[in-house]
């Protein structure tokens, strides 16, 4: 589907007025980042880039947006000339997908014509801000489970088909081991699952006649829903008869409702007593970390849940908040940094062309720090201090570390460079480099602030331009 037309107006009248203004073909940076993390967590997770790239590469307009946008009667005609052939010619770096990240750190940043590097604002914003959502939501839920498996199962509760597929993109990427949105294994290879909902147990004339048949026609994997009638006096009753009778190779059994962690607990002793210790016990029903953590810590005997609403739409933070602002432009050759200064202090951005490092401790690989700097600057191997960029008496001087730069290149005028990774590997990368974080950024309430610290230079340029811009105002 050609998602050209997917955009705020603005970005078109913005270009128009930019055609007028002669200004167009400009060079101009624009930086996407995130002010906060969702759920005040302590970190996020970075998601959407692939669907980025499929986006810049197929972005044109048809005939019929061109006679479209006639119809609104303010766009001047070279500038729909130009639209007719339009290709996109920028540069753009990003942070790989799976990587933590944190606020105010350029997830992607654009170098190219102000007309083309504006207009794709709208939906590089909903896509890294949908996936980032759901797949850091994911992480926290994952890790709730404490090594218990996850399944995404929020398909019919997604606001919308592409949330559904893309949401569950995300959840895998945060850890979940797969999905109930079917077309998401057909098209993103990641694993569709599923049991039986109550419907396939009132079908039947017993409780006992649904298992049955269920078991008879999977036998490879026959997990049954016990909570239709009781779950303790007939629901697992039944289901163990039948796992006695037919021993399918893989059995299981859903809870969907009630105290699951009481019922859970009931439920193994009455498995195990049956000589069933292989058969394992999933939960469901509008779980969250939160439940998830507390269920676990009062004993439950769960092997694995599955998250449906909770996940799919974070309903607990349900937006990731990010923004793409103008960082500089190029005249005369020169880079010409800008910044959005705001009564807000939260909103006030910074300036210029930059790079994003993550420095590690070489004793153990753990994270220490990020700094963002400006692009041409180096940062020594040897010897670093580095600062909070708001309280500057809070100092650190480094040694043992060394420095990663976490952006890939991703376009160079207009050219993929950059060969995405598939999902699995996505998945894998993320975990490992959450494992680089010290454990108490896992925390879900109070976790500790981490550093995105500015270099020296940059900060001073920051400073340099808000004073600038105070004396220029009074």
């Amino acid at each position: 589907m050609n998602m050209t037309m997917l955009t705020d107006f603005y970005e078109l009248t913005m270009a128009n007025g930019y055609f007028k203004s002669g200004v167009a073909e400009q060079i101009a940076y624009f930086d996407l980042f995130f002010r906060n993390i969702p759920d005040k967590g302590g970190f996020a997770i970075a998601a959407g880039l692939e669907q980025v790239i499929h986006y810049l590469q197929n972005l044109h307009f048809t005939d019929d947006d061109i006679d479209f946008l006639k119809t609104k009667n303010i766009f001047q005609e070279d500038f729909l000339d130009y639209l007719k052939n339009f290709k996109f010619t920028c540069d753009m770096w990003a942070i790989p997908e799976g990587t933590p990240i944190f606020p105010c750190e350029p997830i992607i940043t654009v170098r190219g014509p102000v007309v083309q590097a504006q207009f794709i604002e709208t939906m590089l914003l909903l896509l890294i801000n949908h996936q980032s959502l759901i797949a850091t939501k994911a992480s926290r839920i994952v890790r709730a489970a404490g090594g218990r498996y996850v399944m995404e199962f929020g398909t019919r509760r997604a606001h919308g088909a592409s949330a559904a597929i893309y949401g569950a993109r995300a959840a895998y990427i945060g850890g979940c081991v797969g999905t109930a949105c079917t077309i998401s294994e057909r098209d993103l290879g990641i694993e569709a699952l599923g049991t039986m909902a109550h419907s396939w147990v009132q079908m039947f004339r017993n409780e006992y006649d649904a298992f049955k048949r269920y078991a008879e026609i999977y036998p490879d994997n026959c997990t049954l829903l016990v909570d239709t009638y009781n779950v303790i006096r007939s629901g697992i009753p039944n289901a163990i008869r039948v796992f006695k009778e037919l021993k399918p190779r893989k059995m299981g059994i859903r809870i969907d409702s009630g105290d699951v962690t009481y019922l859970s607990k009931i439920a193994r002793m009455m498995l195990d007593e049956a000589g069933l210790q292989d058969c394992s016990i999933v939960a469901s029903n509008s779980l969250d970390e939160y439940i998830i953590r507390d269920v676990i810590t009062q004993g439950a005997k769960i092997d694995g849940f599955g998250v449906g609403e909770r996940l799919i739409t974070s309903k607990s933070d349900p937006v990731f908040g990010g923004v793409y602002k103008l960082a500089a432009v190029e005249e005369n050759g020169e880079i010409s940094p800008r910044m959005k200064i705001s009564e807000n202090v939260g909103k006030i951005t910074n300036p210029g062309f930059k790079k994003v490092y993550r420095l590690y401790r070489k004793s153990d690989n753990r994270v220490v720090a990020d700094v963002i700097t400006l692009d041409h600057e180096v940062l020594p191997n040897d010897n670093l201090e580095i600062f909070d960029p708001a309280f500057t008496w809070k100092r650190m001087c480094l040694t043992d570390f060394y420095a990663r730069d976490l952006r890939v290149m991703v376009f160079k005028n207009g050219e993929l460079l950059y060969k995405c990774p598939d999902i699995d590997e996505i998945r894998a990368y993320s975990k490992a480099e959450i494992d680089t974080l010290w454990e108490e950024s896992l925390r879900f309430e109070n976790p500790p602030v981490y550093y995105v610290d500015l270099s020296a230079e940059l900060w001073e340029l920051r400073a340099k331009m808000i004073l600038e811009y105070q004396a220029s105002a009074y």
